[in-house]
């Protein structure tokens, strides 16, 4: 089978989004699949040895990681797409890879098949605060339900995003596929080399969130959290890794609540190696966004042995409810903090939750995940494109990119 591809990131941008893509590709490859991948370039430069096929693209305001491909250049690209013969498109993110892949679909004759990676309910009005929350939730919400009318079918990675899109009025057929874990490439690291880098002593009680660093992401929480462990283990450190829009809010908020002796921004990581070790650092992995679709960063701990505390909403919830190597915590600082030291406090029953982890990620294998997703593409494909309407058509040629 032939897939293409087509998504608004991809490395060297790192987000649960890329990660998904690059898994997935990778399954589908091992069990002898082509897919052809269609990405922004990027300023940095693109990864050594990259494989995608990188569009011209340009600066998005408000969002300096990120790029906005260029919708001409994308469709420039339909004659030689032609030519390789795909089965169908999947398109990874809702703006100018939505209406250029589904552009593409209908070009060559192909289904479409659409993967929802984001709550972006919970998510635009951080990045157009100037209007109304409840005015942004309704375009949200708005602009899904158009988007979904023009796939074949809807790929969402946690059960409560399958509510929530039901809840939108989504008709569009859809199919819970999480990202699977390569566990292969999750074993090993070296937890005593980070902590001597960042200058923390063996035995001293460390913390570890790894994620975008983005308002989204309700990191505030997890600080004034720490800074009720901090009352009773005051030599902690939590270590925040991953980089995003609100690293500057998120060091001069820490700074304000006295947490700055006691924490590490360390940015980005290498994905094999450094990231591995930060999360081997960390006695326990905390988490409190409540706008993840899968919570992909709680199994990669979970695979690596580290010990989860997070609280359980959207796609997390799929993740902990079951606290297999993960203990689940109200949305209340002085509760979480309280789960929190009594974990520190407790090594056996740390590492009774390290072997359980281990375990229980394993049970979200890459393979399993790209089985269920090659069902839904060979049910796509035998269907063939579904026709669709002159007002879908019409809403293709007026679309905002």
């Amino acid at each position: 089978m032939r897939i293409l591809m087509v998504s608004d990131v991809y490395f060297p941008r790192v987000n649960g989004v890329s990660t998904s893509i690059q898994t997935f590709r990778r399954g589908l490859h091992a069990a002898g699949h082509e897919t052809v991948l269609v990405a922004p370039s990027y300023p940095s430069g693109n990864p050594p040895a990259d494989d995608a096929i990188r569009v011209a693209s340009r600066y998005l305001p408000r969002d300096p990681e990120d790029r906005l491909m260029k919708p001409s250049a994308v469709r420039e690209l339909i004659p030689q797409l032609r030519d390789r013969h795909f089965d169908l498109v999947h398109v990874q993110t809702p703006f100018v890879a939505h209406y250029e892949g589904v552009r593409i679909a209908r070009a060559l004759n192909l289904p479409v098949v659409e993967t929802y990676h984001t709550y972006f309910e919970e998510y635009l009005h951080h990045y157009i605060p100037m209007l109304p929350r409840a005015l942004m939730r309704y375009l949200a919400r708005r602009f899904t339900r158009s988007q979904c009318r023009m796939l074949d079918a809807m790929v969402v990675p946690s059960s409560a995003m399958e509510q929530a899109l039901q809840a939108y009025g989504v008709e569009c057929p859809m199919h819970i596929i999480p990202t699977g874990m390569e566990m292969e490439r999750f074993a090993g690291g070296d937890g005593a080399r980070f902590r001597e880098r960042l200058d923390i002593r063996p035995g001293q009680p460390a913390l570890v969130h790894v994620g975008r660093v983005a308002h989204e992401k309700n990191i505030d929480f997890l600080f004034r959290m720490f800074a009720l462990v901090l009352k009773e283990q005051p030599n902690a450190i939590l270590i925040v890794a991953g980089e995003g829009p609100a690293l500057p809010h998120c060091k001069a908020y820490a700074a304000s609540l006295g947490l700055t002796a006691n924490m590490r921004f360390v940015g980005y990581l290498q994905r094999d190696t450094e990231l591995l070790d930060c999360y081997k650092a960390g006695d326990l992995f905390v988490f409190s966004s409540k706008t993840e679709t899968q919570g992909l960063v709680l199994l990669e701990a979970m695979a690596l042995g580290t010990p989860v505390v997070s609280l359980a909403y959207m796609g997390t919830a799929d993740i902990v409810n079951v606290e297999r190597g993960a203990r689940v915590a109200p949305e209340n600082e002085a509760e979480f903090a309280r789960i929190v030291l009594q974990l520190l406090k407790d090594p056996a029953r740390r590492a009774e939750l390290s072997q359980e982890a281990r375990a229980y990620a394993a049970t979200w294998s890459s393979d399993a995940m790209v089985s269920r997703l090659l069902t839904l593409y060979r049910s796509v494909v035998a269907a063939g494109p579904v026709s669709k309407n002159p007002a879908d058509r019409n809403r293709l040629a007026s679309s905002p990119v």
